[in-house]
């Protein structure tokens, strides 16, 4: 990748050494994983979903309530997939992600949807230039979490929206028992059988066990830049929350 500035942003890294979500986070590694998962990321995310990861990307866009000839920004985009989805609504929807591997990857597959390389804490596109922005499943491998929420909001014209799509917490006692199970012992598991880099989902586990709940992160999204109206709606009984707030 050389020494591209959008390394700044992810958690990049040999999973070998970084295991834990509260460690020192080292930025020049993260970009690796991601590049080293992008092969057949799209699949082993459907797999070790059980499929749920369609809806979860129909539920975004539900909820941005995209609109015809809006402009959409989709960040962490990876591969595209979700930001092809968003562009069903017949809206203009242009993904960013940091990983060249990635970004690679979606190019080979999904020529037609716009990629690009680009920092979530430091977008390449002017202040409010999108009616809606929104980022999945990526929030928690930024650096500065806080920075990024108002990046977003820098980009995004007032009265705008923003969606995140982030790995929660299960709503139910017994549930999130099974589900965190199922996440620290079977997904990594799980993941040597179909993952071009399984060693990532050690990682990916740990980030999500550490990540805020719905209503600690509402209180982030609030809290850290330019956006009112926050809330958030549980999918999967809560293994993925939909927080949802508007520009000032």
């Amino acid at each position: 990748m050389g020494d591209h500035p959008a390394r700044s942003v992810f958690l990049r890294g040999r999973v070998a050494k970084v295991t834990r979500a509260d460690l020192d986070k080292q930025p020049h590694e993260v970009a690796e994983m991601f590049d080293g998962v992008a092969k057949r990321y799209d699949l082993t995310n459907t797999v070790l979903s059980f499929g749920q990861d369609r809806g979860w990307r129909r539920a975004t866009r539900a909820a941005l309530g995209l609109r015809p000839g809006e402009r959409v920004l989709d960040v962490g985009a990876g591969t595209g997939v979700s930001t092809e989805e968003l562009a069903r609504s017949g809206a203009f929807a242009v993904g960013a992600d940091l990983s060249i591997g990635m970004l690679r990857a979606g190019h080979s597959v999904r020529p037609e949807v716009p990629l690009l390389a680009g920092d979530a804490l430091r977008l390449p596109f002017a202040d409010g230039t999108f009616d809606a922005v929104t980022i999945s499943f990526a929030l928690r491998n930024v650096v500065d979490t806080d920075g990024a929420l108002r990046e977003l909001g820098r980009v995004t014209r007032p009265g705008g929206r923003l969606v995140v799509c982030e790995f929660s917490h299960p709503v139910n006692p017994a549930f999130r028992t099974v589900y965190l199970q199922y996440l620290m012992r079977s997904l990594p598991a799980v993941a040597r059988g179909v993952s071009s880099n399984p060693e990532a989902y050690v990682y990916l586990a740990e980030s999500i066990r550490a990540w805020p709940d719905q209503e600690g992160l509402a209180a982030r999204v609030g809290a850290a830049g330019p956006w009112t109206r926050v809330g958030w709606r549980n999918l999967t009984g809560g293994v993925v929350a939909l927080h949802r707030a508007t520009r000032v």
